[in-house]
């Protein structure tokens, strides 16, 4: 639905804006941030900042404690929300408040919503517009994570990796450290920060033996680590499983991996799941699955190739950043970002909906948004 003026607009795009405030705050909730107007006016604004906190709409009710509500409009990024959880329904803040319309940018598309939310609030007698264009688009983006999360059960991914001029992510001896810049680094850092967990494979596990922590200003919360390690060999000794108590370490294994090895990483403190299927793409998504259960809505994918080219195989990458270097390695054994077993023909090929290019310090940032929930 075309928006009525361009004050609409403005106002729907602020509440975009705002709710970006809870990046890294809030999952597995959504971004959402609210205005409120009256006669041109605002009164209120407000974001989701917190899990468990109250919500955008909320917020800017409070905001606007003093002001006579009645007839005012609501402009809201996501549609209120109309089920108990953690905080009371917004559709019932929303009417005891006296709020006569409510414009909303995007659907939410979960179970226990998908548009009953804006049923409820016509029924009380509120005007309802959504919008469509450039406006729900950013919107919906907004909310990747959350929108696949809710509509597959499976965490989305993002897979970040950094390459050189000819597409190499290590020489032939495996040295990796360091391709990209300091500032491309510390970007990757704050998308650890805003993910729920960073996935590695065993072989950078045994390779770097990293901590996967996201080290950067202001960080509110860790990820959490996943392993993939088919035969349960990540070492007792490492980084991760020595941190594993004090914030989260899961090993996804086959069922090839030796009880005793198993019970000692979980008797040490890791998690420890078991993905079946008959090759290694099936097992990542029965891996996404179980994560997807567990709470895991978003992903930072760091590799390796072998991995990475999994995930890719088994359809499971939704965004790709890669960091191109101003270096050329050369030589026939260097690695490459993605392996796996790819496609035999060019038509094949995943492709990308949108392919975005900005330089961050010496390196350039190539972003592909692959898929859109």
């Amino acid at each position: 639905m075309a928006l009525r003026t361009e004050t609409d607009r403005l106002h729907l795009a602020r509440a975009i804006e705002l709710a970006e405030g809870g990046r890294g705050r809030v999952s597995p909730n959504p971004l959402v941030g609210a205005v409120i107007t009256q006669e041109g006016k605002v009164l209120g604004e407000g974001f989701h900042a917190a899990l468990g906190g109250p919500h955008a709409e909320v917020e800017a009710i409070a905001a606007a404690l003093g002001h006579d509500l009645h007839g005012a409009t609501l402009y809201v990024s996501l549609e209120p929300c109309c089920h108990q959880g953690r905080t009371p329904p917004c559709t019932d803040a929303i009417r005891q408040a006296g709020i006569g319309r409510v414009v909303v940018a995007s659907d939410d598309p979960s179970e226990h919503a998908s548009g009953r939310g804006l049923g409820i609030l016509r029924d009380e007698g509120i005007e309802v517009e959504i919008a469509d264009g450039e406006l729900a688009t950013r919107a919906r983006l907004l909310n990747q994570s959350f929108r696949k999360h809710a509509r597959t059960g499976r965490p989305w991914v993002l897979f970040k990796s950094a390459m050189t001029l000819d597409g190499k992510v290590a020489t032939g001896s495996g040295d990796s450290k360091w391709i990209s810049g300091e500032a491309s680094r510390r970007l990757a850092h704050q998308w650890r920060a805003e993910c729920d967990a960073v996935v590695v494979g065993i072989g950078t596990a045994l390779a770097d033996d990293p901590e996967l922590t996201a080290r950067a200003d202001g960080v509110l919360r860790q990820p959490g680590r996943v392993v993939f390690d088919s035969l349960a060999r990540l070492p007792l000794t490492s980084k991760l499983v020595r941190d594993a108590r004090k914030i989260p370490v899961t090993v996804v294994v086959s069922r090839a991996a030796g009880r005793a090895a198993t019970d000692a990483l979980e008797a040490h403190g890791a998690d420890v799941i078991v993905a079946p299927g008959e090759n290694e793409p099936a097992r990542v998504r029965s891996a996404l699955d179980q994560l997807g259960t567990s709470g895991i809505g978003s992903i930072l994918l760091e590799g390796g190739p072998h991995l990475a080219g999994t995930f890719l195989d088994a359809g499971e990458i939704d965004e790709i950043r890669l960091f191109l270097a101003p270096m050329v390695l050369g030589g026939k054994t260097a690695r490459d970002p993605l392996e796996g077993q790819g496609v035999e023909m060019i038509a094949d090929a995943a492709r990308a909906l949108t392919l975005d290019c900005v330089p961050v310090g010496e390196d350039l940032l190539v972003s592909a948004r692959m898929r859109e929930w």
